[in-house]
Protein backbone atom coordinates (compact mmCIF):
# COMPACT_ATOMS: atom_id res chain seq x y z
CA UNK A 1 0.00 0.00 0.00
CA UNK A 2 1.16 3.43 -0.79
CA UNK A 3 1.39 6.36 1.47
CA UNK A 4 -1.59 7.98 -0.27
CA UNK A 5 -3.66 4.95 -0.35
CA UNK A 6 -2.62 4.53 3.74
CA UNK A 7 -3.48 7.80 4.05
CA UNK A 8 -6.99 7.68 2.62
CA UNK A 9 -7.53 4.29 4.65
CA UNK A 10 -6.38 6.72 7.75
CA UNK A 11 -9.11 8.87 7.19
CA UNK A 12 -11.76 5.91 6.60
CA UNK A 13 -10.91 4.48 9.59
CA UNK A 14 -11.09 7.93 11.85
CA UNK A 15 -14.56 8.16 10.50
CA UNK A 16 -15.70 4.80 11.55
CA UNK A 17 -14.26 5.51 14.68
CA UNK A 18 -16.18 8.66 15.04
CA UNK A 19 -19.22 7.42 14.17
CA UNK A 20 -19.15 4.42 16.81
CA UNK A 21 -18.30 7.13 19.58
CA UNK A 22 -21.98 7.42 21.03
CA UNK A 23 -20.62 10.93 21.40
CA UNK A 24 -21.27 11.95 17.86
CA UNK A 25 -24.79 11.35 17.79
CA UNK A 26 -25.92 7.67 17.04
CA UNK A 27 -27.96 6.99 20.12
CA UNK A 28 -30.12 10.40 19.50
CA UNK A 29 -30.80 7.88 16.63
CA UNK A 30 -31.98 5.50 18.43
CA UNK A 31 -34.00 7.80 20.39
CA UNK A 32 -35.48 8.79 17.19
CA UNK A 33 -36.27 5.44 15.78
CA UNK A 34 -37.83 4.43 19.29
CA UNK A 35 -40.14 7.70 19.42
CA UNK A 36 -41.32 7.23 16.24
CA UNK A 37 -41.74 3.15 15.99
CA UNK A 38 -39.96 2.63 12.81
CA UNK A 39 -36.59 2.02 11.49
CA UNK A 40 -36.89 4.80 8.81
CA UNK A 41 -36.80 7.21 11.63
CA UNK A 42 -33.50 6.01 12.72
CA UNK A 43 -31.91 6.53 9.24
CA UNK A 44 -33.71 9.87 8.55
CA UNK A 45 -31.32 11.15 11.71
CA UNK A 46 -28.38 10.51 9.98
CA UNK A 47 -28.70 13.30 7.41
CA UNK A 48 -28.73 16.40 9.85
CA UNK A 49 -26.11 14.39 11.97
CA UNK A 50 -23.61 13.66 9.16
CA UNK A 51 -24.19 17.39 7.69
CA UNK A 52 -23.17 19.09 11.06
CA UNK A 53 -19.93 16.29 11.21
CA UNK A 54 -18.94 17.37 7.64
CA UNK A 55 -19.67 21.35 8.56
CA UNK A 56 -17.39 21.13 11.50
CA UNK A 57 -14.80 18.86 9.40
CA UNK A 58 -15.05 21.88 6.63
CA UNK A 59 -14.56 24.66 8.73
CA UNK A 60 -10.90 23.16 10.18
CA UNK A 61 -10.07 21.69 7.13
CA UNK A 62 -10.22 23.96 4.84
CA UNK A 63 -8.59 26.79 6.43
CA UNK A 64 -5.63 25.03 6.88
CA UNK A 65 -5.56 23.87 3.43
CA UNK A 66 -5.86 26.95 2.03
CA UNK A 67 -2.57 27.67 3.38
CA UNK A 68 -0.64 24.64 2.20
CA UNK A 69 -0.02 26.02 -0.86
CA UNK A 70 2.49 28.26 0.90
CA UNK A 71 5.24 25.48 -0.27
CA UNK A 72 8.24 27.59 2.02
CA UNK A 73 6.30 26.96 4.87
CA UNK A 74 4.73 23.19 4.57
CA UNK A 75 6.73 21.83 7.26
CA UNK A 76 6.03 24.54 9.58
CA UNK A 77 2.54 24.23 9.29
CA UNK A 78 2.66 21.10 9.62
CA UNK A 79 4.78 20.50 12.84
CA UNK A 80 2.38 23.75 14.42
CA UNK A 81 -0.80 21.58 13.44
CA UNK A 82 0.43 18.09 14.90
CA UNK A 83 1.78 19.78 18.23
CA UNK A 84 -1.80 21.71 18.17
CA UNK A 85 -3.29 18.06 18.28
CA UNK A 86 -1.36 16.77 20.50
CA UNK A 87 -1.62 19.08 23.41
CA UNK A 88 -5.46 19.41 22.14
CA UNK A 89 -5.72 15.49 22.58
CA UNK A 90 -3.81 15.75 26.13
CA UNK A 91 -6.11 18.24 27.65
CA UNK A 92 -9.21 16.17 26.61
CA UNK A 93 -7.56 12.82 28.57
CA UNK A 94 -7.48 15.21 31.33
CA UNK A 95 -10.64 17.58 31.21
CA UNK A 96 -13.37 14.86 30.15
CA UNK A 97 -16.00 16.99 30.64
CA UNK A 98 -18.91 18.12 27.99
CA UNK A 99 -19.82 21.42 27.13
CA UNK A 100 -22.91 22.00 29.09
CA UNK A 101 -24.51 24.32 26.47
CA UNK A 102 -24.83 21.38 24.18
CA UNK A 103 -27.49 20.06 26.24
CA UNK A 104 -29.41 22.88 26.17
CA UNK A 105 -29.88 22.63 22.06
CA UNK A 106 -33.22 21.14 21.57
CA UNK A 107 -33.41 17.70 19.42
CA UNK A 108 -34.93 19.60 16.43
CA UNK A 109 -31.75 20.99 15.91
CA UNK A 110 -29.86 17.91 15.13
CA UNK A 111 -27.49 19.64 12.50
CA UNK A 112 -26.13 22.23 14.84
CA UNK A 113 -25.76 19.78 17.73
CA UNK A 114 -23.50 17.69 15.64
CA UNK A 115 -21.78 20.94 14.74
CA UNK A 116 -20.89 22.07 17.53
CA UNK A 117 -20.42 18.61 19.57
CA UNK A 118 -17.96 17.62 16.73
CA UNK A 119 -16.25 20.56 17.29
CA UNK A 120 -16.32 20.57 20.79
CA UNK A 121 -14.20 17.40 20.99
CA UNK A 122 -11.87 18.01 18.33
CA UNK A 123 -13.05 16.03 15.17
CA UNK A 124 -11.67 17.86 12.41
CA UNK A 125 -8.26 18.67 14.49
CA UNK A 126 -7.97 14.55 14.24
CA UNK A 127 -7.98 14.63 10.62
CA UNK A 128 -5.30 17.73 10.14
CA UNK A 129 -1.95 15.89 10.09
CA UNK A 130 -3.37 13.51 7.83
CA UNK A 131 -4.85 15.66 4.94
CA UNK A 132 -2.01 18.00 5.20
CA UNK A 133 -0.32 15.36 4.44
CA UNK A 134 -2.44 14.62 1.55
CA UNK A 135 -1.98 17.99 0.33
CA UNK A 136 1.58 17.78 0.01
CA UNK A 137 3.02 19.41 -2.83
CA UNK A 138 5.25 16.71 -4.95
CA UNK A 139 9.16 18.58 -5.32
CA UNK A 140 9.19 20.84 -8.47
CA UNK A 141 11.03 20.03 -11.53
CA UNK A 142 14.31 22.40 -11.79
CA UNK A 143 13.57 25.90 -13.21
CA UNK A 144 9.50 24.86 -13.04
CA UNK A 145 9.06 27.61 -10.20
CA UNK A 146 10.83 30.39 -12.20
CA UNK A 147 8.47 30.11 -14.96
CA UNK A 148 5.31 29.63 -13.66
CA UNK A 149 5.21 30.31 -10.07
CA UNK A 150 1.98 32.20 -10.13
CA UNK A 151 -0.37 29.38 -12.19
CA UNK A 152 1.46 26.88 -9.83
CA UNK A 153 0.18 27.80 -6.72
CA UNK A 154 -3.05 28.73 -7.35
CA UNK A 155 -3.25 25.18 -9.07
CA UNK A 156 -1.90 24.05 -5.55
CA UNK A 157 -4.42 26.18 -3.72
CA UNK A 158 -7.46 25.15 -5.14
CA UNK A 159 -6.32 21.37 -5.28
CA UNK A 160 -5.58 21.43 -1.49
CA UNK A 161 -8.80 22.85 -0.63
CA UNK A 162 -11.07 20.25 -3.12
CA UNK A 163 -8.48 17.28 -1.27
CA UNK A 164 -9.82 18.97 2.26
CA UNK A 165 -13.42 19.10 0.72
CA UNK A 166 -12.83 15.23 -0.42
CA UNK A 167 -11.21 14.37 3.39
CA UNK A 168 -14.20 16.28 4.92
CA UNK A 169 -16.49 13.92 2.94
CA UNK A 170 -14.96 10.81 3.02
CA UNK A 171 -14.63 10.45 6.28
CA UNK A 172 -17.90 11.32 6.83
CA UNK A 173 -19.54 9.19 4.51
CA UNK A 174 -17.64 6.27 7.08
CA UNK A 175 -19.12 8.21 10.16
CA UNK A 176 -22.72 7.63 9.03
CA UNK A 177 -22.21 4.13 7.76
CA UNK A 178 -20.69 3.12 10.85
CA UNK A 179 -22.77 5.22 13.05
CA UNK A 180 -26.31 4.72 11.40
CA UNK A 181 -25.25 1.28 11.38
CA UNK A 182 -24.97 0.72 14.87
CA UNK A 183 -27.79 2.74 15.35
CA UNK A 184 -30.05 0.52 13.47
CA UNK A 185 -28.61 -2.47 15.57
CA UNK A 186 -29.83 -1.77 18.60
CA UNK A 187 -32.60 -0.35 17.45
CA UNK A 188 -33.69 -3.31 15.67
CA UNK A 189 -31.84 -6.16 17.24
CA UNK A 190 -29.63 -5.27 20.17
CA UNK A 191 -31.97 -3.46 21.97
CA UNK A 192 -31.94 -0.64 25.09
CA UNK A 193 -30.61 -3.61 27.64
CA UNK A 194 -27.39 -3.46 25.21
CA UNK A 195 -27.00 0.16 25.87
CA UNK A 196 -27.28 -0.21 29.60
CA UNK A 197 -24.77 -3.41 29.64
CA UNK A 198 -22.66 -2.43 27.56
CA UNK A 199 -22.23 1.23 27.12
CA UNK A 200 -18.72 2.57 26.74
CA UNK A 201 -17.26 5.79 27.25
CA UNK A 202 -14.80 7.25 24.99
CA UNK A 203 -13.48 9.91 26.04
CA UNK A 204 -10.24 9.48 27.44
CA UNK A 205 -9.49 6.92 24.78
CA UNK A 206 -10.43 9.79 22.23
CA UNK A 207 -8.03 11.91 23.74
CA UNK A 208 -5.56 9.43 23.34
CA UNK A 209 -6.27 9.35 19.61
CA UNK A 210 -6.06 13.11 19.38
CA UNK A 211 -2.78 13.04 20.84
CA UNK A 212 -1.56 10.20 19.10
CA UNK A 213 -2.41 11.86 15.67
CA UNK A 214 -0.96 14.79 16.76
CA UNK A 215 2.52 12.88 17.10
CA UNK A 216 2.26 11.34 13.78
CA UNK A 217 1.72 14.93 12.31
CA UNK A 218 5.09 15.92 13.63
CA UNK A 219 6.27 12.81 12.67
CA UNK A 220 5.25 12.58 8.42
CA UNK A 221 6.49 15.99 8.87
CA UNK A 222 9.69 15.74 9.80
Amino acid sequence: MNASAALWTTVIVLGAYHGLNPAMGWPLAVANGLTARRGGAVLVTALPLGGGHFAAMAVVLVPLAALAWLVEWSRPLRIGAGALVLLFGLWKMVDTRHPRALARIPPSRLAWWSFLMATAHGAGLMLVPFMLRLCEAPPPSAGGIERAHGRVMDTLARSDVATALAVAGVHTLAMLLAGVGMAYAVYRWLGLQFLRRAWFNLDRVWGASLALAGAAGIWMAL
